[in-house]
């Protein structure tokens, strides 16, 4: 089984090089001082405290790989159709695409049936670009909960979190997401595989959607914005807003509202990834996160005045600071 992860930063690094340390036939796809770094010295991950260094097979060049078996898609979302064309000499006529992106996953109206099947999402797949250039039977789904870190060029270290849900756009257990499931969890990680992914995909961008936007606009960490009376009331609002677009699509949500923004204060100081981007000068996924929603209100003839209204506000932050793509 040949794997290629396509984006090997934080998480891309991380799952790499577990299983690299488990013996599979990994390949990573970075670019610039953390591919030089990778090239070197190997991949070195910080767990538990521990320091480890990995040989991986590592290149920017999707050419000098092959054809895979499973390529690992783990950029940000914005990041990914401008590069599809470039990763066409990983995909062969069995290549399954896993995408291990946040937010709205384009695929995501792929074999669900019903009245909406088929849709297509221009806030995350512009043009149609991936579902034209991987072919949405590709496609298998996956839900990232890890937390990890490029702490210098050429050095992951992991946070917190081991588990990758993965999951069929129609909901059946495939020889595919199997095979996939045995030979993540034989590195060490937790790889489940959920007949109703869409379920767990709206679980985290619920916070995705709310916590990241709000936390632009104010630095606010989400231990101050969850407990805060008023960016919890909008925080409160985005989400019922989201909650009543995803069971119009037949989503059930496991956890109230208000237990999923206790459990955002749980986490602590700590800064979301927008926010991390946002000091660093980086593209926000703001349409990945917030717009692919409000567009699934349209598509649903949902109104999401408090969505819009964020969305307004952290579109123009961007803008002004150039960290808008």
């Amino acid at each position: 089984m040949k794997i290629c992860i396509f984006g090997a930063g934080a998480i891309g690094g991380y799952m790499g090089a577990k299983l690299a340390q488990a013996g599979a036939d990994v390949s990573l796809v970075a670019r610039g001082p953390h591919l030089a770094a990778m090239r070197d010295k190997g991949l070195t991950l910080i767990e538990n405290d521990l320091n480890s260094n990995v040989a991986v097979t590592v290149s920017e060049d999707p050419a000098d790989l092959g054809e895979q078996d499973y390529v690992i898609v783990t950029l940000k979302a914005h990041s990914v159709p401008p590069v599809v064309d470039k990763m066409q000499p990983l995909i062969g006529p069995n290549t399954t695409i896993v995408s291990g992106v946040n937010g709205v996953p384009w695929w995501y109206f792929h074999k669900i049936g019903g009245p909406f099947e088929g849709t297509r999402l221009e806030s995350v797949d512009p043009g149609n670009k991936q579902w034209n250039g991987f072919g949405p039977d590709r496609v298998l789904g996956c839900v990232v909960y890890p937390a990890a870190e490029v702490s210098e060029p050429g050095t992951v270290r992991h946070i917190e979190g081991n588990r990758f849900s993965l999951g069929e756009p129609d909901g059946s257990k495939s020889d595919r997401a199997t095979a996939l499931s045995q030979a993540l969890s034989a590195a060490g990680l937790k790889a489940p595989v959920r007949p109703k992914l869409r379920d767990e995909i709206w679980i985290k961008l619920w916070g995705n959607l709310s916590f990241n936007p709000i936390s632009a606009l104010t630095h606010a960490t989400l231990d101050v914005l969850c407990t805060d009376e008023g960016t919890r009331n909008v925080a409160r609002k985005m989400m019922v807003e989201a909650q009543e677009i995803a069971e119009k699509l037949g989503v059930k949500f496991p956890i109230d509202v208000e237990r999923r923004i206790d459990g955002g204060a749980a986490v602590g100081a700590h800064r979301t990834s927008m926010l991390q981007d946002l000091d660093a000068g980086r593209p926000m996924e703001i349409d990945a996160l917030v717009r692919s929603v409000q567009e699934l209100g349209v598509i649903t003839e949902t109104a999401t005045p408090t969505i819009d209204t964020v969305l307004a506000l952290v579109t123009l932050r961007a803008k002004i600071e150039s960290t808008y793509q």
